[in-house]
């Protein structure tokens, strides 16, 4: 069962959804761009077998706020009040592109918080050639200037991002798509060896590997989640 719920953290609200054992050890899903906690669907069944989930829809997504005021460390920030309002002293963490970038700046910036983070096929920040992207037509589930804010930070990227990755202390698991996917895989590669205890597996099913490979990427995470837990 999946449950609905929003916190207001520093002046604006984040819904989100919680699912799984309630005694179970906690597990933040945070989503990609332009997504919202509902992407996590596919995967959410197994991982609430073993963890409590709590899975957010980031400012400027979704039922959450609209605040017209973006950024990835304004995320990052929203993320840390997010546990603190929870009364979440630390916990597991998976992010999915963007949603890996607030999850690193996150685990960087506050170690004692995350246990564990897995990234699914995000690669490490370092400039990339700007592109302008063209915005759907009808009505979206989340603010079009987010995303161009978020854009030009992704493509050119705080140059203290890449050094804070050495300041993360939680065992780290790097998802790469392989070749099908829009993201250097050899970024991704560099992500794993970046971080003091990253390792990394292959799903090559491209870059939204949550949802074209479910079950291996469930899979995965899981063996990771207990044999990190069992270590």
């Amino acid at each position: 069962m999946v449950d609905q719920h929003s916190v207001d953290v520093g002046g604006i609200r984040l819904a989100y959804q919680v699912s799984g054992p309630p005694d179970a050890p906690p597990l933040v899903l945070l989503h990609a761009l332009g997504e919202d906690a509902t992407d996590w669907e596919p995967v959410l069944p197994v991982l609430a077998r073993y963890r409590r989930v709590y899975a957010p829809d980031l400012r400027g997504h979704g039922r959450s706020t609209w605040p017209g005021e973006y950024s990835l460390e304004l995320m990052r920030a929203d993320a840390l009040r997010f546990l603190n309002a929870l009364g979440l002293a630390r916990v597991d963490v998976i992010g999915h592109s963007m949603g890996g970038i607030v999850a690193y700046l996150l685990a960087a910036d506050h170690p004692q918080r995350v246990s564990r983070l897995v990234l699914e096929d995000v690669s490490i920040p370092r400039p990339r050639k700007p592109s302008t992207p063209t915005r759907p037509d009808g009505d979206l589930g989340f603010d079009w200037n987010m995303v161009l804010t978020v854009r030009r930070q992704i493509d050119v990227p705080d140059p203290r991002w890449l050094e804070q990755l050495s300041k993360i202390t939680a065992g780290t698991l790097v998802v790469a798509g392989g070749p099908g996917s829009h993201v250097s895989q050899d970024g991704v590669a560099e992500m794993a060896d970046r971080i003091p205890d990253g390792q990394m597996v292959t799903i090559p099913v491209g870059h939204l590997i949550h949802r074209a490979a479910p079950e291996a990427f469930a899979e995965a995470v899981v063996a990771f989640l207990v044999a990190e837990k069992n270590a």
